[in-house]
Order: C-alpha cells, then structure tokens, then sequence
C-alpha cells in the first residue's frame, strides 16, 4: 500500500459462497454489516434477528451474491479508508480517483510475479530499503510470522529446493491468515496454498533477486534461482523482462499471462478473438 493507491492479490471463489447453509450466509453479513442502536453503536446479533432475515429469502439470495463479488469487498475495503483519511485530513469528497482496475491472473508465473511486484512496491518507491522493512506488504507479514513462531532457522533452511528444505516449509503459514505461498495438501496441510512444490522460502529468493533488479539493474542467478526459473519454465532474463513491463504500466487489459496458448484459451471461451497483454508472453 502506497500513499495514493494499494494493490491486492485476491483470489475469488464464488463456490465458497454457493455452499454456505442460508444461515451462514446472513451471521456473515450480520458482521460486516452489524444492526445499530439509536447512538450508531453495533447491536449483538441475536438468534432473532437471524430467524427475521432467513425469512427473506430473495434478500439472502442477493447477500449470498454479494459476499462472493470483488464489487463488494472493494466496497467494504475502500468506504472505511475513505471516510477514516477524510476524517483525519478534515476533508469531504471521494478519496480514490476511481474504482478499482482488476486482471485475472492466467498461470503461475504470472501469480508469481504479480505478487513479487505487489511486495516490491514499497522498496521500489524508495519507501523501504528492503523488502522485510516494508510496512504494507504481505512479505513483511509473512516474515514477521515466522519470527513469531520461533521458526526462522526452518526458514533459512526453506530457502533450499532441496527434501530438507520442503520438510523445514512444513507449518510456517499453517496459521497465518494470508494464503500460503506453498500448497502443501499433499504432504501435511488442509489449507490450499498458491503454488504446489514452491516454497516461501523459494518466494523469498525470488523477491531478493528481483528487489536487487529493482535497486541496481543487476542481480547474479544462484544455481538455486537458476532450479526455480527452470521449475517455471522461463529464464532469468524472460524473469527481468515482465517484471520491468509491470513496473512500467504497460501491461494493459483484464488479463495477466506469460503463455500466448492461455490467453487464446480465455479468449475463446470469452467470444472475442484476442486480449490484450500478449506483451507479457515470451517471445516465440
């Protein structure tokens, strides 16, 4: 999060929301949206006023929607920004320019480098000298929990490829509320992470790299980085490329992918006949 605007990596599963009992659906709502007194505090959600909304169902129905739409959690993030920083500058009228602008992401290496972008934001902007100083970013919270476990030698060791190194992955984001970068449900873990057989400290090899980019135009590959970008199916240099494209705003369009053959896919099932941001495929 910057000064005039913030990036977020979400990701959306409306199925959640289309499994949740009618009851589950309104205790959620009751809670973003809780009942107030006549002084505007929150009232304690009773058993009453559940049974009251159940009753409507064609307004569960439009709720159920709502808590699984990007619209609607851009709204609750944004009015409570809006009005606490006009509140703190004594000022009125909207604060952001515009709504917002999202991309869906197509593949994993675009996941990837979407989230180191978002967590360089700050050290690039010359907020931060390094990516674990950086106020506002996943990064940091994702460091900051390991050092609350205790566990930070297991996560030297993580840094590593290696079967060692996946066994000292084992737990470090189990608890933390950010999806974890490692899917591990075939090894120890019920909890969907974003990239199968990628480690955090894999991560965070890929983010020092690409922050040294960002500070000094250069960065020597390790054998290790050189296992990562191969595991990617891409290069150091392809790497350097779409990274420098995201940083300079020049990937336009609703859609993010490195591979020409995933953009094709979304535009035929979309009924048009190509998509913008065929500038962050590899060449061919």
């Amino acid at each position: 999060m910057l000064d005039n605007h913030l990036h977020l990596l979400l990701r959306i599963d409306d199925q959640v929301a289309l499994a949740w009992s009618d009851e589950e659906v309104v205790r959620r709502w009751l809670k973003l949206y809780p009942p107030r007194g006549s002084n505007r505090k929150p009232l304690a959600v009773t058993d009453e006023m559940v049974q009251a909304k159940l009753a409507d169902s064609p307004w569960v129905c439009m709720i159920r929607q709502r808590l699984g739409s990007l619209s609607w959690f851009m709204k609750c993030l944004k009015e409570p920004l809006a009005r606490l920083i006009n509140r703190e500058e004594n000022c009125k009228g909207a604060l952001f320019e515009g709504r917002y602008k999202s991309i869906a992401i197509l593949d994993r290496e675009s996941l990837l480098s979407a989230g180191v972008y978002i967590d360089l934001n700050e050290t690039a902007a010359g907020l931060a000298a390094t990516p674990e100083t950086s106020e506002h970013t996943s990064i940091k919270e994702r460091i900051d929990h390991v050092q609350g476990q205790g566990r930070i030698a297991d996560l030297r060791a993580a840094l590593q490829g290696s079967l060692a190194g996946s066994r000292a992955s084992g737990g470090l984001e189990e608890a933390l509320w950010l999806v974890p970068i490692e899917d591990r449900r075939g090894l120890d873990s019920t909890r969907e992470g974003m990239l199968e057989g990628f480690t955090l400290g894999n991560y965070l090899m890929l983010v020092e790299h690409t922050g040294r980019l960002v500070r000094e135009g250069k960065a020597s590959i390790s054998a290790d980085l050189a296992d990562i970008f191969e595991r990617l199916g891409t290069s150091a240099e392809v790497w350097q490329e779409r990274l420098m494209k995201l940083r300079g705003g020049r990937l336009l369009g609703r859609f993010l992918s490195a591979s020409r053959e995933q953009l094709k896919a979304a535009a035929s099932h979309l009924g048009v006949q190509h998509l913008a941001n065929l500038n962050g495929c590899r060449a061919v």
